[in-house]
């Protein structure tokens, strides 16, 4: 079986996706898996031997449409047997069938889609996104893979350890999705974790730039307790590592939640105007931390509106309450 995925968006939703993507192999132990992705989120290839192949297609460019034409050429060149495809857009079933490829899944979004596709499924945004992924190839396989799997071994663990990755992605940023606490707080964090003995090790990717030196500047780097990883980590699947070393681990939401989650380390996870019920599992190794802010319309971002609102009461949660969480 030759299978074409496709899956558009950040690193985090190409980690949700990998259960589905698992679940095919094991439904097909032959097949050869190419999945379509934005050229930001190929790193997800360095976590997993489930993906043979990648098409890189910038639909968040200046040319989509030339991409989109140039992703239908490559599925026609690639004489595939099968299409999954997330995404709830109306057209992309007209995509999807202008490949030619014969079987074709996708969401259920109206007659056309019901037309187009072998299987139009259900889509149940309530949930979480691994399961709402994993819907789709319920036609397909009776396999249910929960969580995410990557090819990174279990690691020791670091006695006494706190990990810490303060950090969005630059692009949520400029779109502003503000999705966690500043640079003053992560410092508070760090600092009281130290002082509870605790040994404090922070990390984060070329994103995270002004925020870890925002954290640098106010908390003692001379620490014995202390460990600067920035920088140090060159790729996702070193961060996963370092994640597998820690015994606990602090972060946004962000991809590296998602690392936190595969590689089962105890993970608390920084949430103000995203849905943590679809973004973390029903798990005991995984925490969300938000504001009692009674908002009566959080979560909101992409439920309600595109960018965050100004007064961000859902973001103002204290050092002192991360770390009573942590520390619970």
């Amino acid at each position: 079986m030759n299978i074409l995925a496709i899956n558009f968006g950040g690193i985090g939703d190409e980690i949700f996706f990998l259960p589905t993507l698992i679940s095919l192999k094991k439904e097909f132990p032959n097949s050869k898996i190419t999945l379509a992705l934005e050229p930001r989120s190929k790193s997800v290839k360095d976590l997993t031997d489930i993906i043979d192949d990648l098409f890189l297609i910038d639909v968040k460019g200046k040319n989509k449409y030339f991409e989109l034409l140039k992703l239908v050429f490559l599925a026609q060149k690639g004489h595939f047997d099968m299409v999954v495809s997330s995404g709830g857009n109306k057209l992309i079933s007209v995509l999807l069938a202008m490949t030619g490829i014969r079987e074709r899944y996708g969401y259920d979004t109206g007659k056309l889609s019901q037309i187009l596709l072998t299987k139009a499924v259900p889509l149940n945004k309530k949930q979480y996104a691994c399961a709402m992924y994993h819907d789709l190839i319920s036609p397909i396989t009776e396999y249910k893979t929960e969580l995410p799997e990557i090819n990174v071994a279990p690691q020791e663990k670091i006695e006494n350890t706190v990990l810490i990755h303060p950090g969005v992605s630059k692009m949520s940023v400029n779109k502003g999705m503000i999705k966690t606490v500043g640079a003053d707080v992560w410092a508070d964090v760090v600092s009281l974790l130290l002082g509870q003995g605790k040994h404090v090790m922070l990390a984060g990717g070329p994103d995270d730039k002004e925020v870890i030196e925002g954290i640098l500047a106010k908390v003692d780097v001379n620490s014995p307790n202390f460990t600067n990883y920035y920088g140090k980590t060159k790729s996702l699947k070193d961060l996963a590592v370092l994640i597998g070393q820690a015994e606990k681990f602090v972060c946004s939401d962000s991809a590296p939640l998602h690392v936190g989650v595969a590689m089962k380390t105890r993970t608390y996870v920084i949430f103000g105007p995203t849905d943590d019920k679809m973004l973390i599992p029903q798990s005991d190794l995984v925490a969300p931390i938000k504001a009692n802010d009674n908002c009566p319309i959080k979560p909101c971002l992409w439920a309600h509106r595109q960018t965050t609102c100004e007064k961000l009461d859902c973001l103002k949660i204290s050092a002192q309450d991360i770390v009573n969480a942590v520390l619970k």
